[in-house]
């Protein structure tokens, strides 16, 4: 039985009868995305724009409602909020027509400034409880992040725009830097060429990142120029070797054989050993254990401060920022897009974007309570709750509204939602259901003739 499966069947013990709150992660939303701080960020962010009616942080609102609860068109939303069916988003007088340009005009560079404003206010609270082997690292290191990137997928010929379109047309492509240990996105760049280099785009994030943070990355950034952009910043990088470099073994720093045909080697290299390409000092290290083999790259040169054990068994962590990507897609549904413009797009990938970090926050919350790793949380399981629970929120929230108004002369004391059936789940019932591994799969179908 693995570690996790161990982990999965003993907290499910534990669960048995404790209950959780779900309002932590509607919580944040309401709270931080403010009007006061949407107007700091669209003042800061713009030229000549204007704000008018459909201001930056009704649009925010709006698209967090979105997210939360999948509409089947960004119009049967505005028809919900007109009507007063969602108290997150304050109704404004003014057609759908309107909404549709506001969103085609206003440049992604607003809902991208929101999201950094965001996510620097909630990242300072968000519980340090992910990925616990490495804090020891973080005596050495102010962070230990990964960078990877990924394409959008393509808009759905549904839309009217694109009807007589017959070519697959791309929304674009993120890039995102991710803190293992918080478990949150700290930076995320949307660009709508997505045949746009990679490079490009991350190099242009280095300047956000704090110094002396260990960033993770595939063979992608293992590179003379990106080594030397994080040398410059005062930044390290633990990358996968990629074989079109040259690289030249100058010193052996240390070689250690285990059982199992196990070698593991720390190298001191010169890469960039071409005519006419600049070199630069590195530090490889090898391990081989039969006919598995993994080639690291690093500019930590100093073995004392991460040593080959701790790389070879930090770098595997590089796939979690791959399960933030699943979460974003499938389980916010950033798989699908309401407009085939890029601002409109970019605006759901930011609010997608704000609505997972706040949701890893309270996921993060309630393992720390309960004394339970929060990787052994279902994603998709939470989510769906808290999709319930924001339900009840709203419905509460509007009757209390119909209350007051009813009642103007009477001193109504607002209820504690958090009291509130619609609040609460059982922390069994959010648990990560692991796969049998005897489990055998199904024999392939004979083909019909």
């Amino acid at each position: 039985m693995s570690n996790l499966r161990k982990a999965v069947s003993l907290s499910a013990t534990k669960a048995s009868g404790i209950q959780i709150n779900l309002l932590d992660a509607l919580e944040i939303l309401h709270i931080h995305i403010t009007e006061v701080l949407c107007d700091r960020v669209f003042q800061s962010v713009r030229n000549r724009e204007r704000q008018r009616k459909w201001s930056l942080f009704v649009l925010a609102r709006f698209w967090m409602t979105v997210i939360l609860h999948a509409p089947s068109s960004l119009t049967q939303r505005l028809e919900e909020v007109k009507l007063g069916k969602n108290v997150l988003v304050p109704w404004v007088d003014s057609s759908f027509v309107a909404f549709f340009k506001k969103c085609k005009a206003t440049h992604h560079r607003f809902f991208k400034a929101l999201y950094q404003a965001f996510t620097e206010k909630v990242a300072a609270k968000a519980p340090a409880v992910y990925v616990p082997q490495t804090h020891a690292l973080l005596k050495r290191f102010s962070g230990i992040w990964a960078i990877d990137g990924s394409r959008l997928d393509e808009i759905a010929h549904r839309c009217k725009v694109l009807w007589n379109e017959a070519a697959v047309v791309l929304p674009g492509s993120l890039l995102v830097v991710y803190d293992l240990v918080r478990g949150i996105s700290r930076h995320v760049l949307f660009d709508p060429d997505a045949a746009k280099s990679e490079m490009i785009r991350a190099e242009s994030l280095l300047d956000g990142i704090p110094i002396n943070t260990l960033i993770l990355g595939d063979r992608l950034y293992a590179s003379i120029r990106f080594f030397r952009e994080l040398t410059e910043r005062q930044l390290w990088g633990l990358f996968r070797l990629n074989h079109r470099l040259k690289v030249k073994k100058d010193h052996l720093i240390r070689r250690r054989q285990g059982g199992g045909r196990t070698i593991i080697e720390e190298w001191l290299v010169t890469v960039g050993c071409g005519q006419g390409q600049a070199s630069i000092r590195l530090r490889l290290i090898l391990f081989r254990q039969g006919k598995i083999r993994r080639e690291l790259l690093s500019n930590v040169l100093d073995p004392h401060a991460l040593s080959a054990k701790e790389a070879l068994e930090l770098y595997p962590l590089r796939w979690r920022i791959e399960r933030m990507f699943f979460d974003l897609k499938e389980v916010l549904h950033l798989n699908s897009f309401y407009a085939a413009n890029a601002n409109a797009v970019a605006m759901q990938v930011y609010a997608t974007a704000m609505v997972h970090t706040a949701f890893r926050i309270a996921q993060a919350k309630i393992a720390q309570k309960n004394g339970i790793s929060p990787e052994i949380l279902s994603s998709a399981k939470l989510f769906s709750y808290l999709a319930v629970a924001s339900i009840g929120w709203i419905g509460g929230e509007l009757y209390y509204d119909d209350m007051v108004r009813i009642n103007r002369n009477s001193a109504l004391i607002k209820p504690n939602w958090k009291n509130s059936s619609f609040a609460h789940t059982s922390l069994l019932s959010v648990l990560m259901h692991v796969r049998n591994p005897e489990r055998r799969a199904l024999p392939p179908r004979t083909p019909m003739r």
